[in-house]
């Protein structure tokens, strides 16, 4: 009897532990950035995101799709928008692009964009961007925020390293040294930290955090410099020259982003 009753302990042990393992395996991200020029390119693309895309991923139960356009448009002839959504395998990234491909109501809603004519297309260029989670943030969080959507600053964050092993030393500094803790101590509000595994620009990891307004973020900046929890693991011999340059794009969601 006691024989039995440890067999099974340890069985429900077993499962336990696997549904764990299972629940927290890192989700991949794909991002995409639509560059662009013109007022019209910009209504093409945001009638084709909001009547066709969305409402498909949607459907097919692909949530928290956030779409976000740069800051700088205002300003910059070079204008860019992105869509980003997580899936649970890279199976489901060309699982997505069938499905949307078999969607009729898909193609009937998003047909201007979809068969914009060559002299007047719907965008300059498109990249795509995919991104496995990092292994302690394995899925992507909807900020809570409670400022109206055209006032809140999304900040994203792309780091570059010399090679893949100092890459591989800037994800653990994230993970393991603590650095995505600080961000949470200090309420950072991340959606995801991700490395980026196919893209135009590797090694790369790539990540977001989100503010309520751009006196937000500066504070919160601010604070993290002041971090003593940051200038003791940024002072860390192992961790040294494990970046080599970062690019930072300021982003307001769209009023038809899922956040």
């Amino acid at each position: 009897m006691k024989t039995k009753i440890v067999l099974l302990a340890c069985l429900g042990l077993f499962f336990v532990t696997s549904s764990f393992s299972r629940n927290n395996k890192p989700e991949y991200y794909q991002l995409t950035v639509y560059k662009y020029k013109t007022a019209d390119q910009e209504k093409m693309i945001n009638a084709y995101l909001k009547n066709a895309l969305l409402p498909a991923l949607h459907k097919m139960n692909v949530r928290d799709v956030g779409v976000f356009k740069a800051i700088a448009n205002d300003t910059a002839s070079q204008k860019m928008m992105y869509v980003f959504f997580p899936v649970k395998s890279l199976n489901a990234v060309s699982e997505v692009a069938q499905k949307l491909a078999a969607d009729r109501q898909y193609q009937q809603n998003g047909k201007d964009y979809i068969g914009a004519p060559y002299d007047a297309p719907a965008y300059d260029r498109m990249e795509v961007i995919l991104m496995k989670a990092f292994s302690l943030a394995p899925a992507m969080k909807k900020p809570n925020l409670k400022s109206p959507k055209n006032e809140r600053v999304y900040e994203l964050r792309s780091y570059q390293s010399t090679g893949e092993g100092y890459f591989k030393n800037k994800v653990h500094m994230f993970n393991e040294g603590g650095e995505m803790d600080i961000f949470k101590k200090l309420n950072f509000n991340a959606v995801f930290y991700g490395e980026v595994i196919a893209g135009s620009i590797m090694p790369n990891l790539m990540y977001m955090t989100t503010f309520e307004n751009k006196a937000d973020r500066d504070a919160h900046w601010s604070a993290f410099g002041k971090d003593p929890d940051w200038k003791r693991l940024s002072s860390l011999p192992e961790y040294q020259h494990n970046m080599s340059h970062a690019d930072i794009t300021f982003l307001r969601p769209t009023d038809y982003s899922d956040y």
